[in-house]
């Protein structure tokens, strides 16, 4: 009966993974000791200015939350540039995602995407009725900027890139977006998923998007997330700027009234003012993912091109089956199923002793499985 009452849509949309947390691996195979290394989470936590701002605050709980979100985005607008009226916040980046399938796509409207792509930019198009094309990376797994224009010369309602790419890590420099926004229908809007921007940003050749936007006759967004290297995952907050006041308008319009919760709110503003825990983060970050490659391609593994806080690494064996025998060593990972994909996982660059944990539980999942 519920299956005749829901939406036709439903019928072929995928679940989200969100994959397993400690609690429910520990219980499952009895272990008192687990890496979480599925999800990229940031394992150096948020600042410490965020406990400080969290002291107290079960005595405001019974109030609800600023509906606009005002002092967050009035901090957001300082360190960004970008007005005030055109910052949407959400609970969390995927929460706008969801926003802007349900504001701007209908039965049949084309979405363009990377292939592999994050989940959610494939689910809630469906959700919505609409196609997702996606490009594939190359077989060096970069962006195919030659393909994205083609496809784009094609028409599109909306056009989801993220940069870097989640799952794959591969960066889109400044010449190859310049080109994508070219190529991309004036009417179609431009959507650039940075969720890990703050571990790119430095890297040679990573654009300044809001920049290379900001001259454009045509409806952007921009989003980017406090989830990953600031530490506040569990409490949900992230952000688009729009091309417009108008645009974020229209986001708001499909939000729930109170997108984001007391705590999350309080949490970013403290996040955003310290910039030195910040940058110890992506420094520790950036040297255990060096460390972390070269010991997976030691081992003969095959690792993407990462700008982000993971890596996308290729074995033999079947991702799903590999991550079983992690699972029952104590490690969590994210083992990938998308067509052409199965023998891939990602896995979040954690602290060394999480890294040497999984190595480990690694060299025997390989023997067991070889």
């Amino acid at each position: 009966m519920s299956a005749a009452l829901a939406r036709p849509e439903l019928a072929a949309m995928p679940l989200y993974n969100a994959g397993l947390g400690e609690a429910a691996v520990r219980a499952r195979y009895g272990l008192t000791q687990v890496a979480k290394l599925g999800s990229n989470e940031n394992p150096w936590g948020p600042s410490p200015a965020v406990g400080e701002a969290l002291a107290g605050l079960s005595a405001e709980t019974w109030l609800y939350p600023d509906a606009s979100c005002a002092p967050l985005r009035e901090a957001l607008a300082a360190r960004t540039g970008v007005a005030a009226e055109r910052i949407i916040c959400g609970n969390g980046s995927e929460h706008i995602i969801e926003m802007i399938a349900e504001a701007f796509l209908t039965p049949g409207s084309t979405v363009l995407t990377l292939g592999p792509c994050f989940g959610l930019h494939e689910i809630y198009p469906l959700m919505m009725g609409a196609h997702v094309r996606k490009i594939p990376v190359t077989g060096v797994l970069e962006f195919d900027v030659p393909a994205w224009r083609e496809t784009l010369g094609q028409g599109a309602r909306v056009v989801m890139i993220s940069n870097p790419s989640n799952p794959v890590g591969c960066l889109l420099d400044e010449a190859g977006l310049a080109a994508l926004i070219d190529a991309a229908p004036k009417d179609a809007l431009l959507v650039l998923d940075e969720a890990y921007y703050e571990y790119a940003r430095h890297e040679p050749g990573y654009p300044d998007s809001l920049r290379l936007l900001a001259a454009q006759e045509r409806p952007w967004l921009v989003l980017r997330t406090f989830s990953k290297a600031y530490g506040l995952a569990g409490l949900r907050v992230g952000y688009a700027m729009a091309s417009s006041a108008a645009l974020a308008g229209q986001l708001n319009k499909v939000r729930t009234p109170f997108p984001v919760n007391v705590a999350a709110q309080r949490a970013a503003l403290a996040a955003l003012g310290d910039d030195a825990h910040l940058a110890y983060v992506v420094a520790q970050t950036l040297q255990n993912r060096a460390a972390l490659r070269e010991a997976l391609e030691a081992r003969g593994l095959r690792c993407a091109p990462s700008a982000a806080n993971f890596l996308y690494v290729s074995t033999k064996h079947p991702a799903t089956a590999l991550a079983e025998v992690l699972l029952s060593r104590g490690v969590i990972v994210k083992p990938w199923t998308e067509p052409g994909y199965e023998s891939w996982f990602r896995v979040s660059v954690g602290t060394e002793a999480m890294q040497e944990m999984f190595l480990t539980a690694l060299d025997a999942a390989l023997e067991a499985l070889a």
